[in-house]
């Protein structure tokens, strides 16, 4: 909760064209969101991510981690958290040794107890619309009632506050306010408004 603050909606960035990255996480801020994910997923991602982490009131993540390295550069410009979209023992070794918040993602209940075992608890939910949305998330965190849940992936502004309502959700990741179109033509306004209804969930 200290790396989520007021937020319980996870702005998951992926990022383009770090030229207008600052623009971007100012927009956000103004829109009452004070944090964001960025994806390691394009060669805009690292520069996006030292840019916006000099913005005032926002705290800068990474996400899509896949190996030890990812944490150390991360660790080094200063980011607050990590995430990644499966579970693996170096990761979390590797964090842990940083002193660096990190929430691997876990599909089934072998990789929950996987993740309890390593001592975690708050684990990403992911793929969680493709898993079966909330009935399977009940399903499925029902046995580790100490365990909280970050769903990601398919979230969206309306199952978003269905997802939150839920007691073994801690916060949601979702991307539904980067729309492909607003991001390709760097469209400010409409990321802006999506942005402020997604800050009304928190």
């Amino acid at each position: 909760m200290e790396i989520l603050g007021k937020n319980r909606v996870i702005p998951v960035l992926v990022i383009e064209d770090s030229s207008w990255a600052h623009d971007l996480g100012k927009c956000l801020v103004d829109s009452g969101i004070s944090i964001v994910e960025v994806t390691l997923r394009t060669d805009a991602s690292w520069q996006a991510t030292e840019i916006m982490l000099s913005i005032s009131g926002l705290k800068v993540g990474i996400g899509s981690v896949s190996k030890e390295s990812d944490l150390d550069r991360g660790k080094n410009l200063g980011v607050e958290f990590a995430v990644s979209a499966g579970l693996r023992g170096d990761l979390v070794s590797k964090a842990r040794e940083l002193r660096m918040p990190y929430f691997p993602g876990v599909a089934t209940p072998s990789e929950i107890l996987e993740g309890i075992g390593q001592s975690l608890e708050v684990l990403k939910w992911f793929p969680a619309e493709n898993l079966g949305g909330i009935p399977a998330l009940r399903a499925i965190s029902a046995p580790f009632p100490k365990t909280r849940f970050i769903p990601t992936g398919g979230i969206t502004q309306v199952n978003a506050a269905q997802y939150l309502q839920e007691k073994s959700v801690l916060a949601v990741g979702g991307s539904w306010m980067f729309p492909k179109s607003a991001m390709s033509e760097k469209n400010l306004s409409e990321i802006s408004k999506l942005a402020a209804q997604a800050a009304t969930l928190n």
